[in-house]
């Protein structure tokens, strides 16, 4: 097949240091290609691929301070991709809601895997205007607050199986935090519990722009008053290797509906279960009792942290491979392509383990 991934300009492909959605679009043009399949990737002109790429600006847009809005960069993009748009059996967005309306014409040759949030009130008339378009969720739950609109697909992240290796025996036993500064990744909870808990606490994260305040005033002078808390700052791929393969427990105490997270299936693939708050896709990634906890209240959370080491690291790392890999990702995804190309309309879902377990 021929085909078109439109990546986020906002980091390279993959990016440097954090940033999901493009790291999820690289591992999947990767394989694709990997696959004997002719791709085009659309992304920032410092993204690193082997797949053909059409560079849309010189350097991921968060790196570039001569840019102060993403937008313009975006629109240019996509009228490139709707000019060279006969070129592709499939179009594969990945970039929101701002391809919509160059879409028109080959609409039902295109789908948009929605990587962000679907519960904001502004959304709902956007997808009930383009609700023939093709989507493609990361989760059960990320679908909850939608209107009717033409699910084809549901497809769980992957990782590269050798991206990050299984460690048997965490050498150091602290808590990781990975992910953003942000205050619905709640890290001031990150730190109470680990504070509470007696145990010491990593934090891998990115601070953006807009959340240089909530770090100044509100996470920073918790890091400087807990001397059991470590803040390390951005990492890249190697670092994340040894920062979560030497980590007890990823903790990930989240208060906002995740998408899908993908730090615990990082976390999963190096082994390192997961103690984490059920919200969002949470309970669909995480199987209490087996490759970690899942709590609501900072006690159940504390006393979670005491028995993380009856959680086994093989069997971690073996849902990671059964469930989370590039290659399990990839064939979902080719499925929804066939049914694109064949004009077949069907919805696939992944088993809802939340359901379960209730």
């Amino acid at each position: 097949m021929k085909i078109a991934q439109i990546a986020p300009l906002t980091e390279s492909c993959p990016p440097r240091f954090y940033g999901g959605t493009e790291r999820i679009v690289s591992y999947l043009t990767e394989e694709l290609v990997r696959q004997g399949h002719e791709v085009t990737l659309f992304a920032s002109g410092d993204s690193c691929t082997t797949a053909r790429l059409e560079p849309s600006c010189e350097i991921a847009l968060r790196l570039d301070p001569r840019i102060k809005d993403p937008i313009p960069q975006h629109l240019v993009m996509l009228d490139k991709v709707r000019a060279l748009a006969p070129q592709f059996d499939v179009l594969h967005f990945h970039v929101d809601v701002l391809h919509y309306p160059f879409l028109h014409s080959f609409v039902d040759r295109t789908v948009t895997t929605l990587h962000g949030r679907l519960d904001l009130s502004e959304l709902k008339p956007l997808y009930s205007t383009y609700r023939h378009a093709p989507l493609v969720s990361i989760s059960n739950n990320q679908r909850t607050p939608m209107p009717p609109v033409n699910w084809v697909g549901n497809v769980y992240h992957g990782l590269p199986p050798a991206m990050l290796p299984f460690t048997a025996e965490p050498r150091e036993g602290y808590l990781a935090f990975l992910g953003r500064i942000a205050p619905e990744k709640r890290p001031d909870r990150a730190i109470e519990i680990a504070t509470r808990a007696g145990i010491n606490l990593r934090m891998a994260a990115k601070i953006d722009r807009v959340d240089q305040a909530y770090w100044d005033e509100v996470i920073k002078p918790l890091v400087d008053s807990h001397p059991n808390v470590e803040f390390i700052g951005e990492i890249n791929e190697r670092q994340k290797a040894k920062f979560l393969g030497e980590a007890s427990a990823l903790i990930f105490p989240i208060d906002w509906p995740e998408p899908f997270g993908l730090a615990m299936i990082e976390a999963l693939a190096c082994g390192t279960p997961v103690i984490a708050r059920p919200c969002g896709a949470v309970p669909e990634v995480i199987r209490p009792g087996v490759t970690g906890f899942l709590a609501r209240e900072i006690d159940e959370l504390v006393s979670a942290v005491g028995k993380i080491n009856s959680i086994p690291r093989e069997r971690c790392r073996r849902e990671f491979e059964e469930r989370f890999t590039s290659e399990v990702m990839i064939a979902k995804y080719e499925r929804v392509y066939h049914r694109l190309i064949g004009g077949v309309e069907a919805v696939e879902t992944e088993p809802d383990l939340a359901a379960a377990a209730r």
